[in-house]
């Protein structure tokens, strides 16, 4: 059995979770609601206040997509009770991000301001000049908006110059040595 999949999922108070036909699972809580169908090959179970995964084989298929719908749903139960945040660092002289209404406008370098408009369900913070916090209920968007913030300028390995998560490591390269 799968370690991630047998493990069962409890429903903290104030979110309440449908199991509706064709699998399709709704999670509401305080923060929003979400939406996921599941695999019609997983049987989902709704006891109390649990949510339990069962596979009908143990096919290589069967196993990871138990292990996948376990999380996927545990995804959003935390989702909708606590937000998901992804922070994201600007290092470079010059370099600085702003917030003007929804759109997050950033100086990385290029002739041009890049502007980066707020999707549904997400929200960016600009706390600092060099620091920005994107915040969402779905763990995936929020994950692919951070994503797409930081293809804007990736970090670069001989200055570090760029822009990358709070607590990424970025491997140095040492620069051109003079030749005697």
């Amino acid at each position: 059995m799968s370690r991630i999949g047998r493990a069962p999922i409890t429903i903290p108070a104030g979110v309440t979770v449908e199991l509706l036909e064709g699998n399709l699972v709704t999670v509401k809580g305080p923060k929003g609601e979400l939406k996921s169908v599941i695999s019609p090959e997983i049987t989902v179970q709704l006891q109390d206040n649990t949510i339990s995964m069962t596979r009908p084989s143990d096919s290589p298929k069967h196993r990871s997509l138990h292990g996948l719908s376990r999380t996927l749903v545990n995804n959003m139960v935390l989702g909708v009770n606590e937000e998901f945040k992804k922070e994201l660092e600007i290092n470079g002289v010059g370099y600085r991000a702003a917030k003007e209404g929804t759109k997050l406008v950033m100086n990385l370098g290029y002739s041009h301001q890049v502007i980066i408009e707020e999707t549904d369900g997400i929200t960016v913070d600009v706390p600092a000049p060099n620091k920005i916090i994107v915040s969402g209920i779905d763990k995936q968007a929020v994950g692919q908006f951070a994503a797409d913030i930081r293809k804007k300028r990736p970090p670069e390995p001989y200055k570090g110059k760029g822009i990358k998560y709070i607590d990424e490591v970025i491997r140095r390269k040492e620069g051109k040595t003079g030749a005697k």
